[in-house]
């Protein structure tokens, strides 16, 4: 699926995702959980505003973006998606 991508330099100064437009339709980009890389191509896996997970594909010859894959996520309680976040940075309980 083609979109358009608002970007901001990222890793090595490239583009990387900050807003993506689907059509009309605004998603910002809360953070980017994962980067794959390939020596003509970046992948990134990014928590969306919309509670989405999105890959993009960015393919650096042409400059264009595509989705490549959708995951849907069941919407946790806010205090649930706190202590998840918590621990993903702090590393889990003893």
């Amino acid at each position: 699926m083609a979109l358009t991508v608002e970007s901001t330099p990222g890793l090595r100064g490239e583009p990387e995702p900050a807003v993506v437009w689907f059509g009309a339709r605004r998603v910002g980009v809360r953070a980017i959980e994962d980067r794959w890389f390939a020596p003509m191509q970046r992948w990134y896996r990014i928590d969306a505003d919309d509670g989405q997970l999105y890959v993009l594909r960015h393919d650096l010859a042409s400059q264009a973006w595509e989705l490549a894959a959708l995951t849907r996520r069941e919407i946790l309680p806010d205090a649930v998606e706190r202590e998840l976040r918590t621990r993903a940075r702090t590393g889990p309980l003893s």
